[in-house]
């Protein structure tokens, strides 16, 4: 009996792969647990363009994380999308990660990993500068210069147009290594005091609204579904914020 293959097995090598890698080190180091998505935005379609655009999400959360998104997108044959972004729980000072992709006919033309940093100081902590220090980089031949709201990214972001299927293979790895780093430092971290909490809050709010920025996503979601709508799955599903304390 043949059955529909998924949105992952339709979409570009390089984001099934990337997908795949994630879920794949979160089970290895994390102890996870669902989070749960409003019902009606676990899985979403919708028309852009007289094209049928689908949206899955995958929402983890584990004793160090309080979310973990992955969002898979696509337009009909036209474009692909991974969207990635893990929020520390706010007793813990540890970065943001973040990674997206966009391919579009068989290309990918965007591909951005960080570790952003959410602290006042702007650093990452000890133990991350020196992983990720220790890691190679490859001299990727078309490197892409951030927005204008980048300011958020810490000195290690990537963002490249990986150029050849090696390129690809480096910025799967490189993006492997993050995660590894993140993951081995989230659990070895110890809870903040709790005046430091708003604090890092703060920093997460900030990291959010900067990430809101982004024009292109919000005209996508504004265009196949609304702009009422394009809002709220922005503020609740991808920043969604943790509670100010009073």
């Amino acid at each position: 009996m043949s059955s529909t293959p998924s949105l992952r097995e339709q979409q570009h090598p390089l984001i099934r792969q990337l997908a795949d890698c994630i879920e794949t080190v979160w089970h290895k180091h994390l102890d996870l647990s669902p989070y749960h998505l409003p019902a009606e935005l676990g899985y979403v379609e919708g028309r852009l363009e007289g094209e049928k655009l689908i949206i899955e999400n995958r929402c983890y959360q584990s004793p160090q994380f309080r979310k973990m998104h992955l969002e898979l997108a696509r337009v009909g044959n036209m474009l692909d999308i991974l969207h990635c972004v893990m929020f520390p729980r706010p007793e813990y000072d540890i970065p943001m990660f973040g990674c997206d992709l966009v391919g579009g006919r068989g290309q990918i033309s965007a591909a951005i990993a960080d570790l952003s940093p959410v602290n006042l100081d702007r650093i990452l902590p000890d133990g991350y500068n020196l992983q990720l220090r220790k890691l190679t980089t490859s001299n990727f031949s078309q490197p892409r210069e951030l927005p204008e709201w980048g300011n958020i990214f810490s000195d290690f972001c990537l963002f490249i147009r990986p150029a050849s299927p090696e390129e690809e293979t480096s910025f799967l790895s490189h993006v492997e290594s993050f995660l590894d780093i993140h993951c081995t430092q989230a659990i070895a971290s110890s809870p903040v005091a709790p005046e430091k909490v708003a604090q890092i809050i703060a920093g997460q709010h900030n990291y959010c609204t900067k990430q809101q920025q982004n024009d292109k996503t919000r005209r996508v979601l504004e265009k196949a579904f609304g702009v009422d709508w394009a809002e709220n799955y922005m503020a609740t599903v991808l920043f969604d914020l943790p509670e100010l304390p009073m």
